[in-house]
């Protein structure tokens, strides 16, 4: 076949003995493997700032594509888009629009939102409370009741106390889909002797709430995906894990792969 005996058995010796930075890329992938493995919603980036804050190893986006590629490591999250807003009637007008980039403070705005699901055959609803300026979970209500309205009350009242705590004489705006609760009067009631302001998107529009929308998104693939809930026998206990490690050891996107709780610690908050 005309190859040299000498080329072959260096050949050989090199694939024997690997070099450092092969070894290395070995090293890298098999922690990105252990990474993917508890958190199979996320790709390379995510994964890669997750690895510096937890691991301490700097990698770049490049190095760390290559190397799921190589792996065959796929995130199996979705991708969330959003439709263009259609002409809807508003019951609250939207005090928000397209001014999410521009918030400076914690409670500024604060969103809420109700997602429901099935774990181990049994259905449950749980209300948030986000900030949308530090993406920190406020308040967190789970029922296993269809329909029932005191988890919104409740994370509200949570909410109130946050801001009485705070003092602050800047007010905070409430922002909501057109929900039956969120428009209810006695819902709207609870915030009139506050300095809070009532927002809403129109229906059917998540363009007008991307921050819920993108976050409610996320945080229900994690939940079934990387913390296995669909087959806990502690719901609550699955959730309380969640939010502390989504408040406390996530890294978000939105703040430049920063926790919310570093993010909050570094502005001085």
């Amino acid at each position: 076949m005309g190859v040299n005996k000498s080329g072959y058995y260096k050949w050989k010796k090199r694939k024997n003995s690997p070099s450092k930075r092969t070894v290395q890329i070995e090293t890298d992938i098999e922690l990105i493997k252990e990474i993917h493995k508890h958190h199979p919603s996320h790709g390379y980036r995510w994964i890669r700032a997750y690895a510096l804050r937890h691991y301490g190893v700097i990698w770049s986006n490049n190095h760390v594509h290559n190397c799921c590629k190589y792996a065959g490591i796929i995130s199996i999250g979705k991708h969330y888009k959003y439709q263009r807003p259609g002409q809807e009637k508003e019951k609250f007008k939207n005090l928000i629009n397209c001014t999410w980039r521009k918030l400076s403070r914690p409670l500024e705005v604060v969103v809420s939102d109700m997602t429901s699901f099935y774990a181990k055959g049994k259905y449950y609803e749980l209300t948030f409370y986000f900030d949308a300026f530090t993406k920190k979970i406020l308040s967190y209500k789970l029922s296993n009741r269809r329909g029932d309205t005191n988890p919104y009350f409740d994370g509200l009242k949570d909410v109130i106390k946050l801001i009485k705590k705070e003092g602050t004489q800047e007010p905070t705006i409430l922002h909501t889909d057109q929900g039956s609760v969120y428009t209810s009067i006695s819902y709207n009631e609870l915030i009139k002797n506050y300095n809070i302001k009532r927002s809403m998107s129109r229906a059917g529009t998540p363009t007008d709430n991307p921050v819920n929308e993108s976050l409610n998104g996320w945080i229900k693939e994690e939940l079934f995906l990387d913390f296995n809930l669909g087959k806990s026998d502690n719901v609550q206990e699955t959730i309380e894990k969640y939010v502390q490690y989504y408040n406390n050891d996530r890294p978000a996107y939105s703040l430049k792969y920063k926790t919310p709780a570093q993010f909050i610690f570094e502005l001085g908050f």
